[in-house]
């Protein structure tokens, strides 16, 4: 099973940018699905986004959609989770999580992740 290891995460006022990175190891990210959920401190997880493994496809959930950009880059075995306009309530441990695959009925279902990382914790505040 391949590791998934997430990294970017800190402290940044409202409106800021945070790019989130998701490093793998243990095998190639090529063929697979990847995606973010967050889970903030007695809430439920919420997915955030998922892209296909060619990343063709790409989804959102509605309070990120215009907000944050997922990217990956198969070459370096790696996705991306590009963050704007950063609000208090996106606060949260945010995981980089391997897709079964990235489709609208599996996408926000609770049930389209195999496995994910450690996660890295984003503190938005003023």
């Amino acid at each position: 099973q391949v590791q998934l290891v997430e990294s970017g995460g800190g402290l940044v006022q409202p409106g800021g940018s945070l790019r989130l990175s998701c490093a793998a190891s243990g095998g190639t990210l090529e063929y697979h699905a990847l995606g973010w959920f967050h889970q903030a401190p007695g809430k439920e997880r919420e997915e955030i986004s998922c892209i296909s493994d060619s990343a063709g496809t790409t989804y959102y959930a509605d309070s990120v959609k215009g907000r944050f950009i997922i990217s990956r880059d198969n070459a370096k075995n790696a996705a991306y989770l590009q963050m704007n306009s950063l609000k208090p309530e996106d606060t949260a441990v945010y995981y980089c999580a391997d897709y079964e695959v990235c489709s609208t009925s599996l996408f926000g279902s609770g049930y389209g992740m195999d496995y994910w990382g450690k996660g890295t914790t984003v503190n938005v505040s003023s």
